[in-house]
């Protein structure tokens, strides 16, 4: 499937299950929305029309900001139709981050709805999804399997945000692995999703529907006291989840209808060790950990060869068939093999002789599996969130009474770390500071902790001495 694109698979899909549910939108307070594999075919051809008609051509940049609706995927097939590539806009952000993205990704057109068009009018054109009517027939025309398809932007290892440039190949790749290794998605599951589409994992389960055949259940998001009842609801075989997510679930009353589902499989990346068993217990379906990164797709999982006895491990499981892995002398783990990124858009190749460093500390036992032993990355883990400490520490240095500002990661029972501000601003308060970064960053960057000092611990070549800092030794 390495020459085919994600166009020819959607094509393929509308024509082998025309009348099949594709994608059902459950909004959670009014009547879910599904489409079935025709009519994604039909409206994402319309969609490039309109794009068209609005000069969109190869090689284009469009970011997109929409909530969980059926234009979001409609608007990516239809850039990926025009030969396009889309640049997903994170829904919480504000002036600051969206400003970066859109002017990094060199985004000339942005299509949004009204709920964002105020943010992201000063930043480039924007089309409203109401306001995207094509005229004339669409013809579709060739499609390069190695042609961007997203630009997907990471907080990556250190500073900004970075932009990820994903091919076709990289999606096929992802795609092949989720049907012919496990979790072996086929054509009667039923996949959920409740994370927000601007994340990746949405867009993968787009993709693993379209190859498969199988039918996607969208949420508007993440919502522990009701996200059961809408896996019985929609009679969910499948889904994915990951950071705080199982700790929230588990959090929540029990109901005797717990057991009540169709779910043959869960994969979920950090699965908190100490309660793998008793998520299990309660909802009696295995729970599989699973490792991958934007800039290298699907990796690492674990499969039922190895479930029973890696419960409670933390174990990765091992690489899967296209994917490499090595261990450098300092113990960071590399990636290698096929479907990666192209690369950070505008910046060097990251990549040494095919492998990608992926900041990460692991081990690799005697039998393949690996383990994550910590990370080099100067970046916070909140809530699934990953949020480079440079970028927010430039927001707070932008303040005109901030003289130092360092920003860890401190550890959270819930969220697994929490957003921490050192900084050296003499007669300002937290609240200030705090208001200062919710109107220029995205909420969840915005620390939730703070120190006030008269200094900050300083390197020979001045930069803030964070590891002193973490370990409460200055």
């Amino acid at each position: 499937m390495a020459d085919q694109t994600l166009v020819d698979h959607l094509l393929v899909a509308a024509e082998r299950w025309p009348d099949r549910p594709a994608w059902t939108f459950d909004p959670g307070n009014g009547p879910a929305e599904t489409l079935t594999f025709a009519e994604v075919a039909l409206r994402s051809a319309a969609y490039a029309q309109a794009l068209r008609e609005r000069r969109v051509e190869p090689g284009d940049r469009v970011a997109v900001m929409l909530d969980n609706q059926p234009e979001f995927p409609l608007v990516w097939l239809a850039l990926m139709r025009l030969g396009a590539a889309m640049v997903p806009l994170n829904v919480r952000y504000r002036s600051a981050d969206a400003g970066h993205v859109v002017s990094d990704a060199g985004a000339r057109l942005a299509v949004t709805s009204p709920a964002y068009a105020d943010l992201l009018a000063p930043l480039a054109d924007i089309a409203l999804v109401d306001d995207l009517v094509p005229g004339g027939d669409w013809v579709h025309g060739p499609v390069d399997p190695g042609a961007p398809v997203n630009v997907q932007y990471t907080s990556g290892t250190t500073g900004h945000p970075k932009g990820c440039v994903l091919t076709h190949r990289y999606w096929t790749t992802l795609g092949t692995s989720m049907l012919e290794e496990f979790p072996h998605v086929v054509a009667s599951d039923v996949m959920l999703t409740a994370q927000p589409f601007f994340y990746l994992d949405p867009q993968w389960n787009v993709v693993t529907a379209l190859m498969s055949g199988a039918h996607l259940v969208a949420l508007d998001g993440f919502h522990p006291s009701t996200f059961w009842a809408k896996v019985r609801e929609h009679e969910v075989t499948y889904f994915y989840c990951l950071a705080a997510m199982p700790t929230l679930l588990l959090k929540m009353p029990a109901d005797p209808l717990d057991r009540a589902h169709r779910v043959r499989a869960v994969q979920c990346s950090a699965i908190p060790p100490a309660l793998h068993a008793d998520l299990e217990e309660r909802w009696g379906v295995p729970w599989y950990e699973a490792f991958g990164m934007t800039e290298t797709g699907a990796d690492i999982r674990v499969s039922p060869d190895d479930h029973d006895e890696l419960v409670g491990s933390g174990c990765l499981g091992r690489p899967a068939a296209h994917r490499e892995v090595r261990i450098d002398d300092g113990g960071q783990m590399w990636l290698r093999g096929p479907g990666m990124m192209e690369g950070y858009l505008g910046q060097p190749p990251p990549f040494v002789d095919g492998w990608f460093p992926t900041g990460d500390l692991a081990r690799v036992d005697d039998q393949g599996r690996v383990y994550l032993e910590g990370r080099l990355k100067d970046m916070i883990r909140r809530s699934g969130e990953n949020i480079a400490a440079r970028e927010v520490e430039d927001v707070l240095l932008a303040h005109p009474a901030v003289r130092l500002a360092a920003v860890v990661g401190v550890p959270d029972e819930i969220r697994g770390e929490e957003v921490k501000a050192y900084v050296v601003a003499p007669g300002v308060s937290a609240d200030e500071l705090t208001a200062w970064c919710a109107e220029r960053l995205a909420a969840f960057k915005v620390p939730r902790l703070w120190e006030f000092r008269d200094d900050l611990p300083l390197t020979a070549s001045h930069r803030v001495e964070k590891a002193a800092l973490r370990e409460g030794s200055a």
